[in-house]
């Protein structure tokens, strides 16, 4: 399956990694993508700008007047910021992260969103390869669903060395349905018998990105976000040890394979190291709120362009060869996180 004429493998990975005029005019695209995508979130706030920016990659890559552009000079600055860009937005994640929030929730909480979690990713996992989703998508869509969505995909697609149209066809999947739950999990709640405080939590446990959280959360009010949020971010700081089991996994099974440079590759990825580091810098409580408020900014920023980029490698006929078979994996993985969570929730509230 090709989404894109492109170069393959290593060669691949070189082509990207040298920085020319031609790179630079893609990852400029990039930036103006997520420009754009702001602008569509401050226009309709309930649209998360991450969201936003994907759905805009994915419009370029099929608008005549931009196809042949994002495809052909634009191609590799938008595949290094898709990758590049995403390292450094995923460090600055870990600067969101609020470890002595998330410990003061208990462990009983704790060890509910990790089995949750462990549901969902390895159910997912599962279904995807009984439904036969070619190459690393149904690792890529467990990953996304179990953690935090396009943000986990990217950051598990570097350690797998994941083909750029497999990581854009779940991002894009993983999108979809977490856009969907904005507008469905509100109206579940009365239904399901949950106040205010347990609908946060089962947001914060099931719905994959950040954003898509708070849309969906607010709708019942501050106490539902606030408790939505913090279980969120219990969710993202299972993120570093998930890709470093995957790093692991993959290095065991290419034991004895360099990387293009010659070199082994690193028991955990230095994104993930750092990741891990701002977390605990964030935990010290020596940064003022002004440094942490532009890191989130920066953090959005530099995602969008990602995402951008990522959206931009879809090919929506490509897709559509595999979508009855996805949609299957995305209905199915979105009942057992929704299930999942609901019963944890029930266990602790």
């Amino acid at each position: 399956m090709a989404l894109l004429h492109r170069p393959q493998g290593a060669a691949a990975a070189r082509s990207v990694s040298r920085e020319t005029p031609a790179t630079w005019t893609g990852v400029a695209a990039a930036a103006g993508g997520a420009l754009a995508a702001w602008l569509v979130h401050r226009a309709l706030p309930v649209v998360p700008m991450l969201t936003a920016a994907v759905v805009l990659g994915i419009a370029a890559a099929h608008l005549p007047g931009l196809r042949s552009f994002v495809r052909g000079p634009a191609r590799p600055g938008l595949s290094l910021a898709g990758r590049r860009l995403m390292r450094i937005g995923i460090v600055l994640l870990g600067l969101g992260l609020g470890l002595d929030q998330v410990l003061r929730l208990g462990w009983a909480t704790v060890a509910m969103v990790a089995g949750v979690v462990a549901a969902t990713f390895f159910g997912t996992l599962w279904l995807g390869r009984r439904l036969g989703l070619p190459g690393d998508q149904p690792l890529l869509i467990a990953t996304g669903y179990s953690i935090c969505g396009a943000s986990a995909i990217g950051a598990v697609s570097e350690v797998s060395g994941s083909e750029e149209e497999d990581v854009a066809a779940s991002v894009a999947l993983v999108t979809l349905c977490g856009t969907l739950a904005i507008a469905v999990l509100p109206l579940l709640q009365s239904p399901l018998g949950l106040s205010d405080p347990a609908f946060g939590r089962w947001v914060g446990a099931s719905v994959h990105d950040v954003g898509q959280v708070v849309a969906t959360a607010q709708t019942a009010g501050p106490g539902a976000l606030g408790e939505a949020v913090l279980i969120k971010l219990m969710r993202v700081a299972l993120l570093a040890p998930l890709v470093a089991a995957v790093a692991f996994s993959v290095r065991a099974r290419r034991r004895g394979v360099r990387t293009p440079s010659g070199r082994r590759p690193a028991p955990v990825p230095l994104f993930v190291a750092g990741f891990l580091a701002a977390a605990a810098l964030r935990a010290t409580g020596v940064l003022p709120a002004a440094a942490l408020e532009w890191a989130h900014t920066a953090q959005e920023v530099l995602l969008a362009a990602a995402l951008f980029g990522l959206g931009s490698a879809v090919h929506l006929p490509t897709l559509a060869r595999t979508g009855g078979r996805a949609a299957a994996l995305g209905l199915g993985a979105w009942v057992v996180v929704a299930g999942a969570a609901y019963v944890g929730v029930l266990l602790t509230v």
